[in-house]
């Protein structure tokens, strides 16, 4: 009887938890369309979410292209098939790992930030006193927040895809003496643009997903500095769990 008393409590607060994210969604796209558009809020939030995450995204999607192009060339190598490892690299970082490994590292970076910024907001009472002076603080900390993510997570996909190819032509190429031109054959062979397409559509998912679930679990926060810590902590491990399902389910609709 206790477990299934546990297993009741959690599924409880799973569907509360779904259900509180789905109303911040609906709310944000019905405050989408009014008036007053902060622009230079908005413009805030492209450069942290962008801007900001760009380094990290670059430093990993370099390492990610080195160790794939190097873990799969020993592995082509067993069989005579090393000619394959620009398209192998290529459409990996394409379909999978360049949205999916962008979308964690911006969680953990910006996700992070904007729950411990709301959650810190929430705990001053600094969101009560916004409601106080008929402002609403979905539309003016959240909205912002969702929209930059959706736009900037894609872009830094295709940087993090782009730098990922080259970490990979680098290995294979100059590090393991693969043929230049087989490398870029095979790739663009194996590559057409519906992978791209199919996987900036994951990213802006993706980007929705680690904002809305980040705004959400700030605007819950409660009981001073511990309870944002613990939504901080949550935001995270929630964004992380929710991309990596959410690229299940999207790898099995769109492949």
């Amino acid at each position: 009887m206790l477990f299934l008393t546990t297993l009741g409590r959690l599924w409880v607060h799973f569907l509360q938890e779904l259900g509180g994210m789905a109303l911040l969604l609906a709310q944000a796209g019905l405050w989408l369309p009014r008036r007053p558009y902060r622009w230079r809020h908005f413009f805030r939030q492209l450069e942290f979410i962008g801007v900001k995450s760009f380094f990290i995204v670059v430093l990993t999607g370099l390492f990610t292209g080195m160790v794939l192009a190097l873990q799969a060339y020993y592995g082509f190598r067993k069989f005579g098939g090393e000619s394959l490892l620009g398209g192998a690299v290529a459409l990996s970082m394409t379909r999978e790992l360049g949205p999916v490994l962008t979308s964690l590292m911006v969680a953990a970076r910006a996700g992070s930030a904007m729950a411990a910024e709301l959650g810190a907001m929430k705990v001053t009472e600094q969101v009560d006193a916004l409601l106080a002076m008929a402002v609403q603080p979905v539309h003016y900390l959240a909205l912002p927040r969702l929209l930059a993510a959706v736009i900037m997570t894609p872009l830094l996909t295709v940087i993090a895809v782009y730098i990922g190819i080259v970490g990979g032509y680098f290995v294979g190429v100059i590090l393991l003496d693969v043929n230049p031109g087989t490398f870029m054959q095979k790739m663009l062979e194996m590559v057409n643009s519906s992978d791209l397409y199919n996987g900036l559509f994951k990213s802006v998912i993706f980007g929705l997903l680690l904002a809305l679930i980040s705004c959400y679990e700030g605007l819950q926060a409660k009981g001073g500095a511990e309870g944002v810590g613990l939504v901080t902590t949550r935001a995270v491990v929630y964004s992380a769990i929710s991309i990596l399902i959410a690229d299940y389910i999207l790898t099995a609709l769109l492949f």
